[in-house]
């Protein structure tokens, strides 16, 4: 796991270069290891020139392999003539030796990469392209990347298991190859500058430290987020100007061809091989599914651990790697929990279920108010754009905790409720499924068992059935969607100073919510875990903790999006067939626990109680930085949840990230 950056200057000058360095120091917790840069030319008769840096290696410099430097790289070593600096920071997770450096080549310096993730295949791979004819000088899977590419051309991305970032320079052909992970699970942005350099990177805060850059509030996305608490969604962020590679997409052209705009384009693309066995087929299949994938995610060459909230989807990695490792490990896993100690806002009677059920070293950390006003700031830097909830605060912790105790790797369960109809949510495509398709003695039966499992009234469960049927209706009709989106419009947002439509950027779910799967793929790449999937980056890179996904494995997600609907969810169930496959491996308390919770917080007693005047003055903050964007209403709003006079609402978080943002980042509005 790593941090990369990329300068190509299509007009060769050398000034946009030497900021390589000051774009990779500011992302060194990503990479704490080792640094490297290459230096590139589209001109043939150039070789590259490989150099280290001040937290490179001793022995990276003895290493007597083609891809490692000889010293370290100054700025008045860019030549003339070279128009590419690749860049990366190493978090040693693979093969700790200096084989493992990078930039790194292959045959024999045609390809060159800066890498940042793990393909968890990759020694099968490398069986396999050893056959073909292809040798290695070191354990580590970004040489196996390499090879693969150099074998498979752009196709080889079909063949990788894992999450990866990076960009691949072929010196014979003068392209460039520039790759996410299916869903999205490492980050890839760039950004154009006068129409002559395009810049790649890990972070948008790389972009920061380069000559030309101003930071400009993107008003459609700022409106995305504040009204509707979206980010990631789309490929533009929301800092104007500066782009990501969504999941699943790529870019390969030669170099001059990537301005005015790099051609990205799908190379993934999700499959629907419908299960056709029972129930209990599908949970045993699931059951080695998750086994393989959480097997394949133990590969690594420094201590592991995971996240354990007590929760259905943490406890079965848990549970599932104890079973794998408790012979090689007699210690016990590592497991890392996050509680508050206020009733209704805390988890640990259901970790504890879980560690007094295995062999376990138990890991606990309880987050306090005063910590949030701490690292707030710290913890908007590291994610780059405003987030939306204090329960970052405890992701924040316990990624700190995992540094403390030398735990380098972390498994958590991201993408399960995406994947397994985990969130309440779900039950709106599942009703709307047996309404439309007249399954009416089984529509009674579920509306009956989200009450007696839930608590959800008849009439909550009618407003989820036709209140989405009567607004996708009424926004068929010309302009009256348009007016429906005006209307609701926060009265505390100035859209003309924001510069934006009042654009629903979640209509599309009226869309999708006739069924579980689309609904599953909606939010899969659009919705929830794109932001989730932010968030887990950068909270586990800023403590040097890389973070593996096992649910987000490709064959766990292709085969559960395919089974039937009501394997996933029915009877006011969720996770059914998790549940099933888990039998006998879980707790029977975690294994049948309805409610969800996960890390959360207790932000409404923080905010309207404990911290009220700091709550206040930090919106008040907001209003001033904001320039007009955010008006003195949302004050009103504020202090009517405070007298009880409105119920609680969790914008006023996203309110007060969002000045923080702009404070940090300086963004102009």
């Amino acid at each position: 796991m790593c941090g990369i950056a990329v300068l190509i200057s299509l007009d060769e000058s050398t000034r946009s270069l030497r900021q390589i360095l000051d774009m990779t120091d500011i992302i060194r917790h990503r990479g704490p290891d080792d640094e490297g840069f290459v230096l590139l030319s589209t001109k043939s008769d150039l070789p590259p020139l490989h150099f280290g840096g001040a937290d490179t290696p001793d022995c990276v410099y003895d290493s007597e392999v083609a891809y490692t430097p000889e010293h370290a790289l100054q700025p008045d070593l860019i030549k003339d003539g070279y128009n590419i600096a690749f860049g990366h920071r190493r978090l040693s997770i693979i093969d700790l030796s200096s084989s493992g450096h990078q930039p790194m080549s292959y045959a024999s310096g045609r390809y060159w990469i800066t890498y940042n993730g793990e393909v968890y295949n990759y020694r099968e791979l490398r069986q396999e392209l050893e056959t073909l004819g292809h040798t290695f000088i070191s354990g580590t899977d970004t040489e196996v990347v390499l090879a693969s590419y150099a074998q498979w051309g752009r196709e080889c991305l079909h063949r990788f298991n894992g999450m990866w970032a990076f960009i691949i320079f072929d010196r014979e052909t003068s392209s460039i190859f520039a790759a996410r992970d299916r869903f999205g699970v490492k980050p890839l942005y760039f950004w154009i500058r006068d129409n002559d350099t395009i810049v790649f990177a890990s972070e948008i805060k790389q972009f920061t430290v380069l000559q030309g850059w101003v930071p400009r509030v993107n008003g459609q996305r700022a409106y995305d987020f504040l009204r509707y608490s979206l980010i990631d969604h789309t490929p533009e962020t929301m800092f104007a100007g500066v782009y990501q590679v969504p999941g699943g997409m790529a870019i390969e052209c030669p170099i001059a061809d990537l301005l005015p705009h790099p051609p990205v384009f799908h190379w993934y693309e999700m499959t629907h091989e419908p299960f056709k066995g029972t129930f209990d087929d599908a949970a045993e299949e699931l059951r080695r599914l998750l086994k393989d994938s959480i097997q394949l995610r133990l590969r690594a060459d420094v201590n592991i651990g995971s996240c354990l909230s007590g929760g259905l989807d943490s406890s079965t990695i848990v549970c599932i790697v104890d079973e794998l490792v408790q012979r090689n490990h007699p210690e016990g896993l590592s497991t890392f929990s996050a509680c508050t100690g206020v009733v209704g806002f805390d988890e640990r009677q259901y970790m504890d279920e879980v560690i007094n059920s295995r062999h376990l070293k138990a890991y606990y950390i309880y987050s306090q108010l005063d910590e949030l006003f701490d690292h707030m700031e710290e913890i908007t830097w590291h994610q780059d754009e405003p987030n939306q909830t204090t329960s970052l605060l405890f992701q924040w912790n316990i990624f700190q905790l995992a540094k403390e105790v030398d735990v380098k790797v972390m498994l958590d369960g991201q993408g399960a409720d995406e994947i397994l109809a985990g969130y309440y949510d779900f039950f709106i495509p599942r009703l709307r499924y047996l309404f439309r398709n007249l399954k009416f003695n089984t529509l009674i039966n579920e509306v009956q068992a989200l009450k007696a499992l839930h608590g959800f009234g008849y009439q909550y469960s009618m407003n989820m059935l036709f209140s989405p049927l009567v607004l996708g209706f009424l926004r068929g009709i010309p302009r009256l969607g348009e007016a429906i989106d005006r209307r609701a419009v926060p009265p505390w947002i100035d859209m003309n100073r924001l510069n934006a439509e009042p654009r629903n950027p979640i209509v599309e779910a009226d869309k999708v919510e006739d069924n579980v799967r689309n609904y599953s793929e909606w939010q899969l790449f659009s919705a929830s875990l794109p932001i989730l999937l932010h968030y887990e980056d950068r909270n586990s890179m800023a403590h040097s903790v890389e973070s593996r996904v096992p649910f987000l494995d490709v064959r766990v997600v292709e085969f559960l999006i395919a089974l039937p609907d009501d394997y996933k969810i029915a009877d006011g169930i969720t996770k059914r067939v998790l549940r099933q496959s888990m039998k006998g491996i879980l707790p029977d308390r975690i294994c049948n626990r309805m409610d969800k919770m996960g890390f959360v917080s207790p932000e409404a007693l923080w905010v309207l109680r404990l911290a009220k005047d700091r709550f206040r003055s930090a919106l008040e903050c907001t209003v001033t930085l904001s320039n007009g964007i955010i008006t003195d209403t949302v004050l009103e709003l504020f202090d009517d949840m405070v007298n009880e006079k409105r119920p609680w609402d969790p914008v006023i978080i996203r309110l007060v990230m969002f000045g923080v943002w702009l404070k940090q980042f300086r963004v102009l509005t």
